[in-house]
């Protein structure tokens, strides 16, 4: 059976190419795109020069593409228009959209109509894309050219990744391919993969008394699986970030199974940007919050106040962390099923790119 060749579309640092190359589907990426330069650098760095290459996405071209001659799209555009973290989100109108639209609106028309548009098409995006006019013009696009699709809200937590973060995923075959085994056709967003299971993840938190068929926090990986093995340096929370906006982070322990949703402001935002480790277990978050709270509104100065909050042991993920959470490398050595990711030489951080994951 012959490969199938591959486009990756807001490529990011490569997540959906790793992703393909770990599954049993005889395809590669031929080409990537996207607009980040030190995510191309990265990409490249993992999987070859030559293959991604930072561009505008919205000046990309029926005619180009046709060139390409790829029978598989993998796109996982801007999610910030459409997550339900930002009240203020503006969907299509958002000028982030503009390229994603400009694909599927334009682009993928006029290759159909030249018979060159890919038999097959992932996007991946964030949960609240399922809702968004967005989708409702990708869908009727890909309707009119005779895609059958399945659409998916999944979380890593149903495959025992302690994280949260809920994805929208749509697949589309274009006629005369099709799905089989789908519970109930088309229409019908899943939040299972079909032949994987029908249970679904419940939050013990908000649902105690779940149902027992059910995937619970037991069926999730401990947080310390994922941790570097030894101390971590330039992961420590600045004081002044503490005393002002300490008690709005998500915190989480080592033996904890979840982790929310991490961002592209990770480190610098403190509300909804990700969550931070508490290394210290022994230790009461609340009791010792309080006490420093209230030093602070007393007559003590902040930065001694700040010195109860020491006892927590507070920092922030590691990049190489973030790299096993997200799979992008194996918890052990030995596995041979995913490469060791490495970061180029260059005049930027991990930092700057470690929640570029796509």
């Amino acid at each position: 059976m012959s490969q199938i060749k591959a486009l990756e579309f807001y490529s990011g640092i490569g997540g959906l190419h790793l992703a393909l190359s770990c599954s049993n589907v005889p395809a590669f990426v031929a080409n990537a795109f996207d607009w980040d330069q030190n995510a191309c650098d990265v990409y490249s760095a993992n999987f070859g020069p030559g293959i991604a290459r930072k561009v505008d996405i919205s000046t990309l071209t029926a005619a180009h593409l046709a060139t390409l001659k790829a029978t598989l799209w993998l796109l996982s555009p801007a999610c910030q228009p459409y997550t339900v973290l930002n009240p203020s989100a503006k969907g299509e109108l958002d000028p982030r959209a503009k390229s994603f639209l400009h694909l599927v609106q334009n682009v993928l028309p006029e290759l159909a109509h030249e018979d060159a548009h890919p038999t097959h098409f992932l996007v991946e995006n964030v949960g609240g894309f399922e809702t968004s006019s967005t989708r409702q013009v990708l869908v009727s696009t890909l309707h009119n050219l005779g895609y059958t699709i399945a659409e998916f809200l999944l979380t890593p937590l149903q495959f025992g990744i302690p994280n949260s973060r809920l994805r929208y995923y749509l697949l589309a075959k274009r006629s005369p391919l099709s799905f089989h085994d789908l519970p109930s056709g088309e229409g019908e967003t899943l939040r299972h993969i079909p032949g994987r299971g029908t249970k679904l993840w419940v939050d013990s938190r908000l649902a105690p008394a779940a149902d027992s068929n059910a995937i619970g926090d037991d069926s999730v990986r401990e947080i310390r699986e994922y941790l570097d093995p030894e101390p971590v340096e330039g992961c420590s929370i600045p004081d002044k970030i503490l005393c002002k906006w300490g008690r709005l982070f998500d915190i989480v322990l080592p033996s904890s199974r979840r982790t929310c949703c991490f961002t592209r402001g990770y480190t610098q935002l403190v509300e909804r940007a990700g969550s931070v480790l508490q290394m210290n277990e022994n230790q009461d978050t609340t009791m010792v919050f309080d006490e420093f709270l209230q030093a602070q509104s007393s007559t003590v100065e902040a930065i001694d106040a700040v010195r109860i909050l020491d006892l927590l042991r507070l920092r922030y993920f590691s990049p190489d962390e973030l790299l096993r959470l997200f799979s992008f490398t194996p918890l052990a050595p030995h596995d041979s099923t995913k490469h060791a990711f490495t970061w180029p030489e260059g005049n930027f951080t991990k930092d700057q790119v470690s929640s570029n994951w796509k």
